[in-house]
């Protein structure tokens, strides 16, 4: 996994307010669905760009066919497509970066492409590989720091659970 500071993860995630989610589902079953009502659920506009879907509604959200189409602002564009696809939609991002105000380039687990980050990068973009903003939204809150994440260790251990008045009990 590449190395971020928790640090730079935080100012991100702290600056930002709207994400365009580039390959959002209005499938229930795909990561892309749960990120988006997860950060939608934590305040965050999100703006869905899926062509398939143009015009129709993910969450209540209008999808977008492409980041031309997204109205300003846009502080990220959290890529969720393979990394072959990247390059493409970082392109169409810089197209589209003084108009929306963008600041953030993010490619979601396992999206990986050095030639985007470069491009994005040379743009004076903040860059985030393989990383879901849901994830690190969750361990930097503490949210998911029971499951172990943030001691960079899943085991099976029963969680601890919230007694009456909020006191930790097994």
């Amino acid at each position: 996994m590449l190395q971020y500071s928790d640090e730079f993860i935080r100012g991100i995630l702290r600056s930002t307010k709207t994400i365009a989610m580039v390959g959002a589902s209005g499938n229930d079953m795909r990561p892309s669905y749960f990120a988006m009502k997860y950060l939608l659920d934590k305040g965050f506009t999100i703006r869905p760009v899926n062509p398939g879907l143009a015009g129709k509604e993910i969450l209540g959200q209008k999808v977008y066919v492409s980041l031309h189409d997204v109205p300003a602002p846009v502080d990220l564009v959290d890529i969720f497509r393979s990394s072959d696809a990247a390059p493409g939609i970082v392109r169409e991002a810089l197209a589209e970066k003084d108009r929306l105000g963008l600041k953030t380039i993010w490619m979601q687990l396992s999206v990986i492409n050095d030639d985007a980050a470069a491009l994005a990068h040379a743009a004076g973009l903040n860059v985030v590989m393989d990383r879901c903003p849901k994830i690190e939204y969750g361990r930097m809150s503490g949210e998911i720091s029971w499951m172990g994440v943030n001691r960079k260790l899943i085991d099976n251990r029963k969680p601890l659970l919230f007694g009456k008045g909020g006191a930790l009990k097994r």
